[in-house]
């Protein structure tokens, strides 16, 4: 069965996923997360891409993101990508793909799911079991979003800003929406729609990014698949 097409809206967020092959590792040592960071503030800058979150785990990657243009992120991840392979194989002497082909995305309904899935990026370690906490791990975005720490690759997005009237305010309210762990269904949701390439929002989202893009962007039903009714409105989002 082919793959799905990955979907891009410009100024749509996205959450994406990128394994490393056979699900090996892909960081080996602190400068190794050091290097991704550099290149990937770089690269975003050059594609015209707004990094709002991160986690680099050490056998894959989730970035939060948005872009100005259709092809910023696939630009984004295919520049990043070649560049750090070849910063692996001339480090450790090795050869070959580091990659597991395609990274896996889903587009994001900011107002409903954006900080959701900033949530669920950054939370991963403590799920994986790496740490009990976010704050303990380093190699995310919790610190600079939640404690305030600098992190020059970060663009907050706008509903993160609506968060306080000031940095303070907005970290404490970032830092409260982490009293509770995510519910299983909610995790499970994220994963689907990042892993097959659909769209995370409500019914009506997908409806109309299926409409703007000509095709199904969620999981399709057992039976007669439905049809796309147009909005009643005007507005996307």
């Amino acid at each position: 069965m082919p793959r799905r097409a990955r979907v891009y809206l410009p100024g749509v967020p996205l959450h994406l996923i990128q394994r490393g092959n056979n699900r090996q590792a892909c960081f080996f040592a602190d400068e190794d997360y050091l290097v991704y960071l550099e290149w990937l503030k770089d690269y975003a800058v050059k594609t015209g891409c707004k990094v709002h979150g991160y986690t680099l785990m050490t056998n894959h990657v989730h970035l939060l993101l948005s872009s100005s243009h259709t092809d910023g992120a696939g630009a984004l991840m295919k520049a990043l990508g070649q560049l750090y392979v070849q910063y692996v194989n001339r480090t450790y002497r090795r050869s070959g793909t580091l990659w597991e082909g395609r990274f896996r995305s889903c587009l994001i309904q900011a107002e409903t799911y954006l900080l959701t899935c900033q949530r669920y990026i950054e939370l991963n370690p403590v799920r994986a079991g790496m740490v009990a906490h976010p704050a303990e791990y380093r190699w995310s975005s919790y610190a600079a979003n939640a404690q305030g720490h600098e992190d020059r690759l970060l663009i907050p997005h706008l509903l993160y800003q609506r968060l306080g009237a000031d940095n303070a305010s907005r970290q404490a309210a970032y830092r409260e929406l982490f009293r509770h762990a995510l519910q299983p269904g909610l995790v499970d949701e994220i994963r689907q729609a990042t892993n097959g390439n659909f769209a995370l929002g409500d019914a009506r989202f997908g409806e109309e990014i299926s409409l703007m893009l000509g095709r199904r962007v969620v999981r399709g039903q057992a039976g007669r698949p439905s049809r796309v009714i147009a909005p009643a409105s005007g507005e996307l989002f």
